[in-house]
C-alpha cells in the first residue's frame, strides 16, 4: 500500500510539473509589465510573526514567493532550502541581499497557523516569511498567482497531504510578475541570476 500511495504522489507530482510547464516555462526570461499577462495580484495575510502584511508592503523589493506547506514530508523544505542555499551564497559573496523578500505562503491554513509556522521557518533563512489566512484568503491568492492545489485524504487515517505546484515566482519591484525558478533549477541558478539585480555590500 505504501509504495501505491508513493507511486501517485510522482504521479501527481510529475503532472503539476508538466502543467507548471506549459503555463509558465515559456515566459521563463521574458519579463512581464502588467500583472494581466502573468501570474500575481494583491494580498494581504498573516504573517509568522502575527502582523498583518500586503504585497504594498514589498514595493521597491523582489518577492521570491513560494506556495507550499509545513507539514509537507519532501518537496517544500527542499525548495525552501534550496531557496535558502541560493541567498546565504550570494550574501557569501558579498552582495546585499536586502532587496529580496522571500515569502512562504501556506495552501494549508487547517493546519498552518501562526504558531505553526513560526516553529517551521527557523531551518530557513533568517528573512523568509510565512503567510496564512483563511482558506477564501489562500484561494484568492492562489488563483492570481495561477496556482493549484487540493487537499488529499489519506484512506484510513485523518492525516492528509496537499497537493500543489512546487515554483518559486519572482515579483518585480513594482509588483509585476518577472519570472519563475522551477525544480530543475539549482541554488547556484538561482543565485547567478538574481544576483544581476543586486549590488555588493558595501
Amino acid at each position: 500500500m505504501k509504495m501505491v500511495r508513493l507511486g501517485l504522489w510522482i504521479v501527481v507530482l510529475v503532472a503539476a510539473g508538466l502543467l507548471v510547464g506549459r503555463l509558465y516555462l515559456a515566459d521563463n526570461d521574458a519579463p512581464h509589465t502588467g500583472r494581466a499577462s502573468g501570474p500575481g495580484g494583491p494580498f494581504t495575510l498573516t504573517a509568522h510573526t502575527g502582523e498583518k502584511i500586503s504585497d504594498t508592503d514589498f514595493l521597491g523589493r523582489y518577492m521570491l514567493v513560494y506556495f507550499g506547506y509545513s507539514f509537507c514530508p519532501d518537496v517544500c523544505p527542499l525548495d525552501l532550502q534550496k531557496l535558502s542555499v541560493a541567498l546565504y551564497s550570494l550574501e557569501k559573496q558579498g552582495y546585499d541581499t536586502t532587496p529580496l523578500q522571500p515569502l512562504f505562503i501556506s495552501v494549508d491554513p487547517e493546519r498552518d497557523t501562526v504558531e505553526e509556522l513560526a516553529g517551521f521557518l527557523p531551518d530557513f533563512h533568517p528573512r523568509m516569511l510565512g503567510l496564512t489566512g483563511t482558506l477564501e484568503e489562500i484561494t484568492a491568492v492562489a488563483q492570481n498567482y495561477k496556482v493549484y492545489f487540493a487537499k488529499r485524504e489519506q484512506p484510513g487515517t485523518t492525516d492528509y497531504l496537499m497537493d500543489h505546484q512546487a515554483v518559486i515566482f519572482v515579483m518585480g519591484p513594482d509588483g509585476n510578475y518577472v519570472r519563475l525558478f522551477s525544480s530543475r533549477d539549482k541554488p547556484d541558478d538561482i543565485a547567478q541570476s538574481l544576483a544581476s539585480v543586486l549590488e555588493k555590500a558595501e
